[in-house]
Formats: structure tokens, C-alpha cells, sequence
């Protein structure tokens, strides 16, 4: 069994996740979903929609509509459907979700009961088809967000057992079509067992994460149950290729059902990632709170130390590091956060904060990199700030971005 330091695992994790080396940066967004394995979509766009700061934190500032059409092209390069949350996943991975979709189709249930609408909407999918909610009557019926009309609910079904799929967005509307008509007829047809498609995420899970708990394997894959005794099983057998190690500071493991282990195991690696030591250049960047280096709160306080949290749902008054805040990478550390709008062509940020430690110039000339960086890629031409919660680093932070920008943006 490998022991590696709590730094060591950091390093493995940054690499794996496209954030140490200019390698991982190879292949574009579509080499960067394969890398991921799933990138979060979520509703709030600040900067930017989620999936697409995901793609420039790891790539730099591409361009925004070249990273849309590598998300969702014609013919289709990727999916969306249910893995940590709703995420676009590769498409070559549809058949590994069939567990996913046999469960739904039993259930026959998940936020709301099936209309008997269902079948009318799926032919109309067969003969419209792509279609947009607009296309069978709205998705609402006029009550809270969650008060779907019975066509929004069968559309969604139809998504969740694979009838239809989205493979493209348009005005952040799904467009579903016919998944015999979106997904090549090799993988329509290859749907794999349940105990094989779930080995196969755990295997890809651990990939993406490079050094994960348990836990984090689950998150990521949103396993309970029996499924989740399959991911233990893959573990277990190593049939998922992945290997036990012992990283220092770590929690060891909750005494349970789960994979044995040497009794000091407290973490799976892919052993691939455990050959080299990583190396090469870090990513200084601004991050979605969906990113999958910290979209789940745990694992960004055991790596990384930052206690994290979205607050957009959060009432104002409440709130402590605003809106929409995102965690500041520097040098393969989160310095800082961000809680960014845009005014016109200047980028505010409404509140900065700096995480305790390190240097205060190079968090500040971090921070001055990724403020302007972030305000170049999405047009702006300027930054201010408006509130410094730490005083000892508003001063140089000011003075930092009165300066003349970093050579490339603005």
C-alpha cells in the first residue's frame, strides 16, 4: 500500500483534475470533459454558466461559443444527465448509465408522479422532434419553480429512463430528441449490466479525483443502496483499478460494510496517477462552486482547508461571502475568494476575501491575475472592487489593480 502526505495527494489531485501540468490541458474542452468525467450545469450565471468557467479554469479564456459547440455539437460529442448532479458527460458513457435508467423506469416516480401524458409527449418527440419544452406547452404550470406541468414532467422522465436525450441547449432550454436519433446505435445498444456500469463510473470517478474517499467516490457518482454495495464490491475485487492508499491527516475510514483494507487504508487512488510526481506549471484561476475540485464541501476542507459554502440561496443578510462567492487557485492552493458581477464593461468584485497564510504579495498578485484574467475573458475592460474583508490586503490589492493589467488581458 502506498502512504502519501496529505501535500503529495494534493499535487495528484490538482494534476488529475487539469489544474498542475500544461498535459492536462491537451484535447480542448472535449479532452478536458474525458479528464472530468462530468462537468455540473447548474441555472446561475454571474460570470458565466457554470460549465463554462469549469472549461476556462482548467484551459484559460477560450473562447465561450468555441466551448459550447465542443459541449454540444452536431452530431452530438456529449450527453446530459444524472452523476454527481445534472451534469454533460461524455457520450461514449451512455452505456454506463443504464443502471440509472432501468432504476427510473421502475420507480416510475422521482420529484413527481408520471402523468399519463407520457406516451403523447414521446410521440411527439418521435414526430417533432428536437423540441424544447416550449414546443409541448411550457414547463410550468404557473406555481413555484418545482410546479412542472404534466409535459414538463413526462419530457423529464422520458430523459431520466432514456427514451429521449439533450445532447444541446438553446436560450439554456433543453432540446430533446429521440435517443435513437442522438446516440450512435453502438452505444444505444450497449447498455451494460448493473454491476459492470457501476464498476465503470467508480473506475472514472477515481480517475477524475486522482486520490478520493469512499465518500468521495459515492458523491460522485451518487450511488445508495445496493448500487452502492456494487461500488464497494468493484472496490473491494479492484475491478474499478483502483488501489488503497494511506494519505497522512486524512479521517481513516468509518467502521462499516465498505472495502477492507489493511486497517490503515483510508483513501483509493488510480495507480496510474501514483507513478510520477506531479509537475509543471499551476493554474491560477477563479473556480465555479460547481467545480469538481470543490463541488463537494468535505473534500475541499480535507485538501484544500477552505470551509465552503454557496450562499446564493442563502437570505442576504446572512451571507458572509457573498452571492455567488468562487475560491481563488493559486499555486495549487485556494488564496482567496471572489464574489464577482459584471457592470457594462467592467468586472466588480462586490466582496475579496484572502485565506489565512503564505504571502501577502503573492496572494495579492494572485488574486490581481485572476480578477483580470476572468474580466478579459468575458469582455470587460476594467476591475474594481468593492469590498476587502481583510485590511491587511487592501491597500496592495487596490494599488495591484490600479496598476497596468498582466501582459493579455484587458
Amino acid at each position: 500500500m502506498t502512504d502519501l502526505t496529505a501535500d503529495e495527494a494534493r499535487r495528484i489531485i490538482l494534476r488529475a483534475q487539469g489544474f498542475l501540468g500544461a498535459g492536462s490541458r491537451s484535447g480542448g474542452v472535449r479532452g478536458m470533459l474525458r479528464r472530468v468525467g462530468a462537468v455540473q450545469l447548474d441555472t446561475i450565471s454571474v460570470l458565466a454558466r457554470s460549465h463554462e468557467l469549469v472549461a476556462y479554469a482548467r484551459l484559460g479564456p477560450i473562447g465561450r461559443a468555441s466551448a459550447e459547440r465542443a459541449y454540444w455539437h452536431d452530431p452530438a460529442q456529449a450527453f446530459e444527465y444524472w452523476c454527481h448532479a445534472a451534469c454533460i458527460l461524455p457520450l461514449e458513457h451512455w452505456p454506463l448509465y443504464g443502471f440509472r435508467r432501468r432504476a427510473y423506469r421502475d420507480r416510475r416516480y422521482r420529484w413527481h408522479e408520471v402523468p399519463p401524458t407520457v406516451d403523447k409527449i414521446l410521440d411527439q418527440v418521435r414526430q417533432d422532434g428536437p423540441i424544447t419544452t416550449t414546443d409541448i406547452g411550457g414547463a410550468k404550470n404557473g406555481g413555484p419553480w418545482w410546479d412542472w406541468s404534466d409535459a414538463k414532467i413526462s419530457i423529464e422522465y422520458l430523459l431520466d429512463i432514456g427514451e429521449v436525450v439533450c445532447t444541446r441547449r438553446v436560450g439554456w432550454r433543453r432540446v430533446y430528441d429521440l435517443a435513437e436519433r442522438a446516440v450512435p446505435g453502438d452505444l444505444l445498444s450497449g447498455d451494460l449490466p448493473d454491476a459492470d456500469g457501476v464498476t465503470a463510473l467508480t473506475s472514472i470517478a477515481g480517475r477524475s479525483l486522482g486520490v478520493a474517499t469512499r465518500a468521495d467516490l459515492v458523491d460522485f457518482t451518487r450511488v445508495k443502496g445496493r448500487y452502492a454495495d456494487l461500488l464497494d464490491e468493484a472496490l473491494r475485487s479492484g475491478a474499478a483499478g483502483l488501489v488503497p492508499v494511506h494519505v497522512s491527516g486524512w479521517p481513516a475510514p468509518r467502521a462499516r460494510r465498505g472495502p477492507a483494507g489493511d486497517g490503515t487504508a483510508n483513501a483509493w487512488a488510480d495507480p496510474a496517477a501514483l507513478e510520477s510526481e506531479p509537475r509543471g506549471r499551476h493554474r491560477t484561476t477563479l473556480l465555479s462552486p460547481f467545480d469538481s475540485l470543490i463541488w463537494e464541501r468535505a473534500r475541499a476542507e480535507r485538501v484544500f482547508g477552505l470551509s465552503h459554502r454557496l450562499e446564493a440561496y442563502v437570505p442576504k443578510h446572512k451571507r458572509v461571502h457573498g452571492y455567488f462567492a468562487m475560491p481563488v487557485l493559486a499555486g495549487g492552493r485556494l488564496i482567496g475568494r471572489v464574489d464577482p458581477a459584471r457592470e457594462g464593461s467592467t468586472l466588480v468584485a462586490r466582496q475579496v476575501g484572502f485565506e489565512p497564510g503564505g504571502s501577502r504579495a503573492g496572494a495579492v498578485e494572485a488574486m490581481r491575475t485572476a480578477l483580470w484574467e476572468a474580466a478579459s475573458w468575458v469582455g470587460c475592460t476594467s476591475v474594481r472592487v468593492e469590498r476587502v474583508t481583510s485590511p491587511e490586503h487592501e491597500a496592495p490589492l487596490r494599488a495591484a489593480l490600479a496598476a497596468e493589467p498582466p501582459d493579455g488581458s484587458a
